[in-house]
């Protein structure tokens, strides 16, 4: 039977529900990985596996948003312990290159595309790292069903190949100027120009290649053996930066995850030089209203603000751990909340920094019978990345020093073996010492946003958790401006703009993220939702 239809099209509004489970699940926006992490559980594997296996998934089944050159973070709840570990799984600037070098050659900022912005990759290391720690099946198990995609194919779905039709614009450019480089991605995802349609089938055989490699060596290749040598020689044949001698030096950093108490809960991110404290930040300024409800002005108005003055600081201060000048518990105390918590008035304000020292990603999440718990994240930052894809591998690499400053004066700044300000973020909810379970909103600047907003729907006027995803979003996005959805309510879109805020109304949902949800109730059953603005499901056993 032959038919015809626009996939992105939907002249009647849909409902999701939320889905309960027992035994696992498995929430993310690519239904056939879902399904993968799934078989993953019923195999005998934890969380964890299912995790590691879904995430290598994504890198082929929604390859605009994340690749095997991608950074990744995780919150692992281990039921076991009764506690929360944090995985570090970005990369730094390769050593060979500076701010003053990257002023010389006369750019302004740190560009999006090609060598100069690519950091060391760190998801393989975080695949690595999870299972040796806490995986219960071999990582080749895990990474397989991955491979299998690659080699025997896949029917693209309609949301991700939307976005691939946009990539080949992005890359012409740096095809023109420098067609030994750009080239590779052009073989790989868009040959003769063209990229594939919804239901079309993709097949990428030499990331198959690639991930078995990673497999079979518990992720050495990829730092210390073959494919380190073959990303090596192709950066030095490109005049890259990247080098052996990055990647070898190279692991996933286990991190203590950090947490402020929001109404009754324990809201908890990686730390910096992840920009999840944002997000804490802003819920710090929050924890003492008392909101009559969501859709209010005031609720909104307040929100916006404590977002506002969060980011402010975030993007003043955060950084490499090392390199930064004030500490997290200096940005999460009580005194510097409330100090921050004091500039909120009737008015919108342009935000700026305090002084605490007075006083196009993808996200996953996981559950398993026994109580593990994982939150999960890894992009390529800006949809493929930096258009750098290393021959004959799959490997596509990420653009994540693009968030770099080249002001010297700056604790962001570029320099040799530092990580960047990071905008991808795992969250995890906990109460009374106990896993409620793992959350996420990826998109850029939009993650901390989405994030605050997910909590405050759940804690503060209790919705379900596909009610939490499915509401309406505004999006702060520098001074007084403020984007939200075309089913925002339109009177509070009015009233806002009337207390001094540039409100503009966006027609397309792309910018506001797309989350996923998993909590247990207190009877141990799962309650898990996924994000409309996506391809996703919710996997379950």
């Amino acid at each position: 039977m032959q038919f015809t239809f626009d996939p992105l099209r939907y002249a009647y509004p849909s409902q999701r529900r939320v889905i309960y489970g027992k035994r696992g699940m498995v929430c993310t926006s690519q239904p056939l990985a879902a399904q993968a992490g799934l078989d993953i559980l019923k195999k005998g594997g934890n969380a964890v596996d299912a995790a590691i296996a879904t995430a290598a998934c994504m890198t082929v089944l929604e390859p605009t948003s994340n690749g095997l050159g991608s950074d990744a973070f995780a919150l692992v709840w281990i039921q076991a312990d009764a506690r929360l570990y944090g995985l570090n799984g970005s990369g730094p600037a390769p050593m060979a290159l500076d701010a003053r070098k990257v002023k010389d050659m006369g750019f302004g900022e740190v560009p999006q595309r090609g060598w100069i912005p690519v950091t060391v990759p760190g998801a393989p290391s975080a695949w690595a790292e999870l299972s040796k720690r806490f995986g219960r099946l071999s990582l080749k198990e895990t990474l397989e069903p991955a491979a299998c995609y690659a080699e025997e194919g896949y029917p693209v779905a309609p949301v991700t190949a939307a976005s691939w039709a946009a990539a080949p614009k992005i890359f012409e450019k740096g095809m023109k100027s420098c067609p030994q480089l750009f080239s590779h991605w052009f073989d790989l995802f868009a040959p003769e120009g063209k990229t594939p349609e919804p239901g079309q089938i993709w097949r990428a055989p030499e990331i198959a290649r690639t991930l078995r490699e990673i497999a079979d060596t518990n992720g050495e290749s990829f730092y210390r053996g073959e494919i380190a040598e073959r990303i090596d020689a192709f950066s030095r044949e490109t005049e890259g930066y990247l080098t052996k001698e990055d990647l070898a030096a190279y692991r996933a950093e286990w991190v203590e995850p950090v947490s402020v108490s929001y109404k009754g809960y324990r809201v908890w991110e990686i730390p910096p030089n992840g920009h999840g404290i944002v997000a804490l930040m802003a819920l710090n300024i929050l924890k003492n209203d008392s909101f009559a409800a969501r859709d209010l002005t005031d609720t909104f108005h307040r929100q916006i603000e404590a977002m506002k003055l969060a980011f402010a600081d975030g993007q003043r201060y955060v950084t490499d751990p090392r390199f930064m000048t004030v500490s997290v518990e200096q940005l999460l105390s009580e005194e510097y909340a409330a100090r921050r918590r004091a500039l909120i008035g009737p008015r919108a304000l342009t935000p700026e920094p305090g002084d605490p020292s007075c006083g196009g990603t993808v996200y996953l999440c996981t559950a398993d019978r026994e109580g593990n718990m994982v939150s999960f994240i890894q992009s390529n930052y800006r949809g493929f990345g930096s258009g750098v894809v290393v021959p004959g591998t799959g490997i596509s690499l990420n653009d994540r020093g693009n968030n770099f400053t080249l002001n010297e004066e700056m604790e962001n700044c570029l320099a040799p073996g530092k990580k960047p300000y990071h905008t991808i973020i795992p969250g995890f909810l906990t109460r009374d010492g106990r896993a409620v379970g793992p959350f996420g909103v990826m998109g850029g600047f939009m993650q901390p946003q989405g994030h605050l907003q997910v909590v405050t729907n759940t804690v503060d006027f209790h919705m379900n958790p596909q009610e939490a995803l499915d509401a309406p979003r505004w999006q702060w996005t520098g001074g007084k401006e403020i984007h939200v959805e075309r089913n925002f309510p339109y009177s509070i879109t009015e009233e806002l703009a009337r207390m001094g805020h540039k409100m503009v109304v966006d027609v397309s949902p792309v910018s506001f993220g797309r989350g996923q949800i998993i909590w247990r109730n207190d009877e141990g059953v799962l309650v898990g939702a996924t994000e409309p603005r996506a391809d996703g499901t919710v996997a379950v056993w």
